[in-house]
């Protein structure tokens, strides 16, 4: 199967990440242990991208603070995905004052900057990963729930969903049988962008104060820690941003991707 040119580049921004986390964990260096005779060190054979402000391995927090980036974003996107996907869809199919109440709370999380909203329900709930996916997942279903909401307004009067009425099938049967089939496509493109946005935010979070706290790595806490040291050692900025930035390029190029891919309006 020959690879569009979307998901080769996808896969080329995907190389540091992976060999970042490859290496760290052929090394198995904890990017918790503090050792105060090794502040600052230059790259070397022990620590191969060298050790921060507190003797810590850097490329051990990296590779932690990659993973913590992935397992936001995508327990973010399938909790949000799945809120939204479920409100959508029964906004678009029960139409009415159902579809006024939902989509008017939809208008009003838009109203707002979804950044803005994140560190306030962050700010309020308190730091920690449970409360930031919350947070995250608060502002993140809006997306879902109008693609699909309009996804389902112009499916549910085609002829197989009124033969399927006909056919005595109930409300859920049809939207797990013949609608969510149907809208799956534009959905997963959304899911692919909603991902690159998820992974922004937790990072901005972090850097702010209100995400992930130390002493968990975080791409964003590890850019707050070394701005204070940019003059002494860059590359304690420069290697976390460069991951941030593959990751984020990485799921918007396969967004893209997935959508000249599934949108049979390109063909």
């Amino acid at each position: 199967m020959q690879l569009t040119r979307g998901t080769q580049l996808a896969l080329l921004c995907l190389l540091l990440p992976i060999t970042v986390w490859a290496a760290a964990a052929i090394n198995q260096l904890d990017g918790h242990a503090i050792d105060l005779d090794q502040i600052m060190q230059p790259s070397s054979a022990t620590h191969l991208l060298g050790t921060d402000a507190l003797g810590r391995d850097l490329l051990a927090r990296l590779a932690e603070g990659l993973q913590l980036s992935l397992l936001v974003g995508c327990t973010v996107v399938l909790f949000g995905g799945v809120l939204g996907i479920t409100i959508g869809i029964l906004a678009g199919w029960m139409g009415g004052w159902v579809d006024l109440l939902l989509m008017r709370l939809a208008d009003i999380v838009l109203s707002f900057p979804g950044i803005l909203l994140a560190i306030a329900m962050a700010a309020m709930l308190g730091p920690g990963i449970d409360n930031l996916i919350t947070a995250l997942v608060a502002v993140g279903w809006v997306g879902f729930a109008r693609l699909s909401r309009a996804q389902v307004m112009s499916l549910k009067s085609s002829p197989y969903i009124d033969a399927a009425i006909a056919n005595g099938l109930t409300a859920p049967a049809i939207a797990l049988r013949h609608l969510l089939p149907n809208i799956a496509a534009p959905l997963l493109v959304e899911a692919s962008f909603g991902l690159a946005a998820v992974i922004i935010g937790e990072a901005g979070l972090s850097f702010l104060g209100v995400g992930v706290q130390p002493p968990n790595a975080s791409l964003g806490t590890m850019i707050r820690e070394g701005t204070r040291l940019m003059l002494v050692n860059p590359m304690l900025v420069i290697w976390p941003g460069m991951i941030l930035f593959s990751l984020v390029m990485a799921a918007n190029l396969l967004g893209d991707a997935l959508r000249d891919k599934l949108d049979v309006r390109m063909e």
